[in-house]
């Protein structure tokens, strides 16, 4: 299956809520993930939320990485999307580890496959 690129979602239950409550450490963790699928990091934007909570992507050559956290669940959101032949599983695996994740639910949707045919109605039709 040709692809222009792969874009793993996982949903990370039972995750230690420090870990997910300190900014630092999960900056420091997004980054290493990316470097270890070979990613070159372009950016790194990551926001600490009031009482708790952390948001935030490291853009990559090859597209990003993305975290919304809700440690008082000990449930992470995270988001991997590669292009070309970067494995976006080892970044994915790599972070619900570091996360100490103890469930995991995770798909991997292949992008780019092609012209996506999308019906016209008269609500899309300019």
């Amino acid at each position: 299956m040709e692809t222009m690129g792969r874009h793993v979602i996982s949903e990370l239950w039972g995750c230690d809520f420090d870990k997910l409550n300190d900014m630092d450490y999960i900056e420091k963790t997004f980054v290493d993930a990316a470097l270890k699928t070979g990613a070159e990091v372009r950016e790194v934007a990551f926001h600490k939320f009031a009482p708790q909570g952390v948001s935030g992507v490291v853009i990559i050559s090859e597209s990003h990485l993305t975290i919304h956290s809700f440690p008082e669940h000990g449930y992470a959101s995270i988001d991997v999307y590669t292009c070309g032949d970067l494995d976006p599983t080892i970044a994915a695996d790599y972070i619900a580890d570091e996360l100490n994740a103890q469930t995991r639910e995770t798909i991997e949707v292949p992008r780019g496959m092609g012209p996506v045919q999308v019906k016209q109605t008269k609500a899309n039709v300019l």
